[in-house]
């Protein structure tokens, strides 16, 4: 197993070698050269990446987020799907890419037939025609859940297999590996990470699975959430989710663990050592990450807490206590907020992004790890009119109030106002029912008709955020700009009227 170390130091101690050896240094100065105009050191050096999820309700155009990525130096980024729009923006950029098969077309890819066409559309044509950096193909996400695994025990193998045999005969298969991001509960824990081996009812499944990718070159890629094991867990200590502790939390023979993640990573290594001779294959983290709102643990001081700890942690590369001095590979969930994402596993899954919606940091981070730049926010963002949607509490009529909030937060998002939400303790009954209307009204573009309720909302102009409860205003999209010229003069004139009303108003006062 190789990983690439960028320190001075070890560049020193392969100058010391070549010298031992008696090997020009002019030789070893050429070389140098040729990598640095190859590829540029940030890249080299950076062994962390970012989840691109698309499960939101408005996007930021891809060009926009390829260009944020660069100006933060994200040079890997892990998909879920094949999106044309974002793999074409990706186009000679030399980011590496991680494209997703989607789990619904898994039993699809049981077929060879359908295995090479998808390989042909989603893979060669990005890298042949458009110049799309990508690495790795990743069949499927967490498909060996517990709660799920039963539809997929029979068609993985065969649609991993038949994935990678369309790359080899595409010609891509030394460039292209194939992996499949599996949910740490594949691991069946024992009482100390040394005991640890996969899930017996996958045991043999599993053991196919390793064997392959073994045989292949191809990485076994893993998710490790702390934060949900705190969730689950009422038991879990809380400080074992971080980074920054002195005290020891498990002692596992001559190993030492401080923090949930090594002890994480270490489980999976002894459960690829336990399935064969694998305790040396390569592993990516697929996601790891921490949410800030939606659950009393999710909030911004956590999130910055976990995420910077980890990245220093990675980068001093100290590795593990089974793996020490390793470079980890690890990809952070996730770049955005998606506010479509299913809330069944809790309220926090839509706000897992280090960045907001609308491409702006939610705390400072350092991606480089201690004393690395701040995340930088994106560019030329494009926005809706600054006017929000909240509730008259001097309608008439309050009859449809309870269910006029149910309809709005039945067709946008309202997570942040459950218990532990970043606006439970920020507003009363008056505020929730503005902060639902707000979020409907913004998913809707701010169309005519939007902010009625039955005569319970109004459009303002003054912004209802309080403390850290934002009410957003919404980004512009291709699709919001579909009825923009009437939307502009519609709120042109609701901005008109409110004017004179505040001025009568001062006249009468």
């Amino acid at each position: 197993m190789s990983h690439f170390s960028c320190s001075v130091l070890d560049f020193c101690e392969i100058y010391s070698r070549m010298r031992l050896n008696r090997i020009n240094l002019g030789w070893l100065l050429s070389i140098c050269v040729f990598f640095v105009v190859r590829i540029s050191f940030t890249q080299l050096c950076n062994a962390q990446g970012v989840n691109w999820g698309t499960q939101a309700s408005h996007l930021l155009p891809p060009n926009t987020v390829v260009e944020m990525l660069r100006t933060n130096g994200i040079s890997k980024i892990k998909l879920f799907d094949a999106n044309s729009r974002v793999l074409n923006a990706l186009a000679n950029t030399n980011i590496e890419v991680m494209v997703g098969l989607p789990n619904d077309l898994v039993l699809a890819m049981t077929d060879p037939a359908q295995a090479a066409a998808w390989v042909r559309d989603s893979v060669s044509r990005y890298m042949h025609l458009n110049g799309v950096n990508i690495k790795y193909v990743a069949v499927g996400n967490e498909p060996l859940l517990k709660n799920a695994s039963g539809s997929n025990m029979k068609i993985l193998y065969p649609a991993l297999v038949n994935i990678q045999n369309a790359l080899n005969a595409a010609k891509l298969g030394d460039q292209v590996k194939v992996t499949i991001p599996m949910s740490a509960d594949v691991i069946q824990a024992g009482s100390r990470p040394s005991g640890s081996t996969f899930r017996m009812d996958i045991l043999n499944l599993m053991g196919q699975i390793v064997a392959f990718l073994s045989q292949n070159g191809s990485p076994f890629t893993i998710n490790i959430y702390p934060f949900i094991s705190l969730y689950s867990d009422p038991h879990f200590p809380v400080e074992y989710a971080f980074f920054d502790q002195a005290s020891v939390f498990v002692i596992d023979g001559m190993y030492t663990y401080y923090n949930a993640f090594d002890a994480n990573y270490d489980s999976l290594v002894a459960a690829l050592a336990a399935a064969g001779p694998y305790e040396s294959m390569d592993i990516i983290v697929g996601e790891i990450g921490w949410p800030t709102d939606g659950d009393v643990n999710a909030n911004l001081a956590y999130a910055r807490r976990f995420n910077q700890g980890l990245l220093n942690h990675v980068s001093r590369r100290v590795g593990t206590p089974r793996r020490p001095n390793l470079m980890i590979q690890l990809y952070m969930f996730s770049l955005f907020d998606e506010d479509l994402k299913s809330i069944a596993p809790g309220n926090f899954e839509r706000h897992w992004g280090i960045f907001k919606y609308d491409g702006r940091p939610k705390y400072s981070l350092s991606l480089k790890g201690a004393n690395g730049a701040s995340l930088v926010q994106a560019a030329g963002v494009s926005y809706m009119p600054r006017h929000w949607c909240v509730y008259n509490s001097k309608a008439n009529d309050q009859t449809s109030l309870a269910d006029s909030i149910t309809y709005a937060c039945s067709l946008s998002d309202c997570t942040s106002l459950g218990y532990g939400g970043s606006c439970n303790t920020y507003l009363d009954a008056d505020g929730n029912a503005s902060y639902a209307f707000n979020s409907y009204f913004q998913r809707q573009n701010q169309m005519l008709g939007s902010c009625d309720f039955n005569g319970l909302g109004q459009v303002v102009m003054v912004d209802p955020s309080v403390g850290i409860c934002e009410f957003m205003i919404q980004i512009q999209t291709p699709n919001s700009d579909a009825e923009s010229p009437a939307r502009s003069r519609i709120m042109c004139l609701t901005s008109i009227l409110l004017c004179i009303t505040i001025i009568l108003m001062q006249r009468t006062h």
